[in-house]
């Protein structure tokens, strides 16, 4: 049975909230901080992200790792280098979102549509994966690390295919940061699987058709017993969402920067978070117009759409 994602309380008065004026002393950023560490006994958010309500931090955050090719490229190496390089902001970026507090991190790793590129990048790719669900296990295993891998396994490789299997089967215990990689992913394939599965179950007789609702679709989703991502980072400054998510990024927040994913680090991540927490998300409704919690302005080397 997939561990429930707890909510955790918000901050108790929006429109009082500057950056650096958090009291870690206030009921609300203790109970928040608690409800962190019921999950994950590291996350210590007020020492890493100074200034933000602990309750203002996304629970899900969900990346599109661009521009190790043009990384790569840049320096003269070949497009696979920019790919190795890209696993150590992969590092980073977990290790960080264990420390604010951050429940799930989801990296489109590769999508179906990369199967169109050069033959030997597809094959380095592959081979990068496979090294790193090996190598990596014992270290996700030791630092609580929850692994889970969304898309479609029939195309990948049986190595790829093995090390997944190894790597979720040693974490499924872990009760940590949950680290979601999308792998030979598209969300229009998985929503339609999803919609088959339902078909299947109304053909059966299971479910009623009027009791085909968005959280019965929800529920046949990859994504299954997971939040909703609350922000979408996209790295290397494209502006759009490839096939990445479509039905769970609806009330996302987006984050474009220019900065090409070998190179995003710590503090680019905390500045993404730190303009999350000052936007205000209304999901439809009127909202107060008062920011989420302490942040930066919303266009500076990176921008929120």
């Amino acid at each position: 049975m997939k561990p429930r994602m707890t909510p955790r309380p918000a901050p108790h008065d929006q429109a009082e909230q500057r950056p650096g004026t958090i009291d870690p002393g206030d009921p609300a950023v203790r109970a928040a901080v608690e409800a962190m560490r019921a999950r994950m006994p590291g996350a210590d958010p007020l020492a890493h992200l100074p200034g933000v309500h602990p309750g203002r931090i996304p629970r899900h955050i969900a990346v599109i790792m661009d521009g190790n090719g043009r990384w790569a490229s840049a320096r003269g190496l070949d497009r696979s280098e920019g790919h190795r390089a890209g696993v150590g902001s992969v590092r980073t970026a977990l290790e960080t979102c264990g420390q604010i507090g951050v429940e799930c991190l989801t990296l489109y790793s590769f999508s179906r549509e990369n199967w169109s590129r050069p033959a030997d990048e597809v094959a380095a790719l592959m081979a990068l994966c496979a090294a790193c669900l090996r190598d990596e296990r014992d270290d996700l295993v030791a630092k609580r690390v929850r692994l889970r891998v969304i898309g479609s396994r029939e195309e990948l490789p049986a190595e790829v295919v093995g090390g997944i299997e190894l790597a979720e089967a040693a974490t499924a215990e872990n009760r940590g940061i949950t680290l979601c990689l999308a792998l030979n992913y598209g969300s229009r394939a998985e929503i339609a699987r999803a919609a088959r599965r339902v078909a299947e179950r109304v053909a059966r007789g299971e479910i009623r058709p009027e009791g085909v609702t968005e959280a019965v679709l929800a529920s046949h989703l990859d994504t299954a017993g997971l939040p909703d991502p609350d922000l979408l980072i996209r790295t290397a400054g494209e502006m759009r969402l490839s096939n990445f998510l479509l039905w769970q990024v609806s009330y996302a927040e987006l984050y474009v920067t220019p900065v090409l994913w070998p190179d995003f680090g710590r503090e680019d991540l905390l500045a993404a978070v730190r303009a999350y927490a000052g936007r205000s998300r209304t999901f439809g409704g009127l909202g107060n117009g008062a920011p989420a919690g302490g942040g930066e302005g919303l266009i500076g080397r990176s921008g929120i759409l």
